[in-house]
């Protein structure tokens, strides 16, 4: 089975959330960044900064995770993205992972 990411893309301003899950994180986030969908929620809200992601093994491991995270309140949400990117840095370009 495929490996598998969820992901918090916000816009500059911080104000909008947004979570998915993918297989490729780079290609996923190259998508949102150069808004390949440009009718999609994160393409109307200039979602594009990445700013948390978790990697998992199996794909499916990250499906469950990106519906406990979407079912939480915006708060656990800040407080997920804060407890690794207390700055709200892009880690698209800051994550040597890519």
């Amino acid at each position: 089975m495929k490996p598998g990411y969820i992901y918090i893309i916000t816009n500059k301003n911080n104000t909008t959330l947004y979570v998915g899950v993918t297989s490729d994180l780079y290609e996923r986030i190259k998508q949102h960044k150069n808004k390949i969908f440009s009718n999609s929620f994160s393409a109307k809200y200039n979602l594009n900064k990445l700013v948390y992601f978790e990697q998992f093994q199996m794909v499916g491991d990250a499906i469950a995770r990106e519906k406990q995270i979407k079912a939480g309140s915006r708060l656990k949400k800040i407080n997920l993205i804060e407890s690794i990117n207390p700055e709200w840095k892009d880690l698209f370009f800051e994550n040597q992972l890519f």
